[in-house]
């Protein structure tokens, strides 16, 4: 006899609910902003719109005699980023034949507890890819944080010295804001021995500097640029259970300055650092601010179980797992961007 259909609904909703838990989880950039609140779920519209502040608002009198006049001008420091929605979607199907060939009802959960564990684990995949490569050829609406090229003109991050950057991200230039809406970047000039440490300490500095709130917390590196910094510490490397501290379901997670550095195996690419030229290096490590961007979902689209459909034309029962979701940023100058560690 078949699974009776609401019952294979709640159970699947159940796998489902345990994929998106455990996507949080191993996915660090996502686990950050979980860990401090920062996933926003908003009910419908068709753009995010993410609050920034890029200004100050008014400005300082001195009173030496006490009848200087208060200078009145102000302005508002608040500005609105706009982003597009990301929608996408991915079905876990079963033909009537594998229905009727596996009896049972835990057999058939069985086929579909593996199919959902595939389908979110694909997903998972993909907004990696896209958030810290930009090279998802199907999630092309969702933010990245690789701004390394002319046709990367709205990714978040450049290799432009600090102030000099010109990319768009939610629609705000990079070059009207140049002291927050602007990221640190450093090399470590192919040299990590020599110039690494440095150019990581440089980025900590001048990130601390700029940032309205909190600390750098979270760092991506490339397999390479991680092996590179492990090695530079030797005897004097800790770790930290991020399964204790972080629930990162038993990763370990090397320090920094007090952040959790993470191996992003999307790192490690080519981007050409000078917008106007062709200096190829390849980009080593993320430097993140988690106070400072949000994981937006609209409320129905955070990786929802639709009802079961069939499949017009074939004799096979589809769910289809649908989200809508987007990554912001409330500010740039508290991240930065280490590129040329490979060596």
């Amino acid at each position: 006899m078949a699974i009776q259909p609401d019952i294979l609904a709640t159970t699947l909703r159940i796998l489902r609910d345990k994929e998106v838990d455990n996507t949080f989880r191993t996915t660090p950039i996502l686990e950050a902003t979980q860990r401090l609140g920062n996933v926003e779920t908003v009910d419908g519209g068709s753009k995010v719109d993410s609050p920034v502040i890029l200004t100050d608002h008014s400005t300082i009198t001195q009173l030496s005699t006490g009848y200087e006049a208060v200078n009145l001008a102000v302005k508002d420091p608040f500005r609105t980023s706009s982003y597009e929605w990301c929608d996408f979607v991915a079905p876990v199907v079963m033909t009537k034949k594998e229905e009727t060939s596996n009896k049972g009802e835990r057999a058939i959960v069985r086929i579909y507890e593996g199919r959902m564990k595939q389908v979110m684990g694909m997903l998972r995949r993909e907004v990696s890819k896209q958030l810290i490569a930009g090279n998802s050829s199907i999630l092309t609406d969702l933010q990245t944080l690789n701004g390394f090229s002319a046709a990367a003109g709205t990714g978040w991050f450049e290799g432009e010295a600090f102030g000099s950057q010109s990319n768009t991200v939610g629609g705000i230039g990079k070059s009207g804001f140049p002291a927050s809406w602007q990221n640190q970047s450093a090399t470590a000039g192919a040299a990590f021995s020599t110039n690494g440490l440095r150019a990581m300490s440089r980025i900590f500095i001048d990130a601390q500097t700029y940032a309205p709130e909190g600390d750098i917390d979270l760092i991506l590196a490339s397999p390479t640029s991680y092996e590179l910094y492990k090695n530079e510490l030797q005897a004097l490397e800790r770790y930290t259970s991020a399964n204790e501290e972080r629930n990162m379901v038993g990763r370990l997670a090397l320090k920094y300055n007090g952040a959790d550095m993470y191996i992003e195996p999307n790192l490690g690419f080519n981007g050409t650092v000078d917008k106007a030229g062709a200096t190829i290096k390849p980009i080593s490590m993320y430097f993140l601010n988690s106070s400072l961007f949000s994981v937006y979902f609209d409320q129905d689209g955070q990786f929802e179980l639709e009802e079961a459909t069939p499949i017009s034309g074939y004799a096979a029962t589809a769910f289809q797992v649908f989200v809508r979701m987007q990554i912001c940023t409330s500010n740039l100058s508290g991240h930065g961007v280490l590129y040329d560690a490979e060596a």
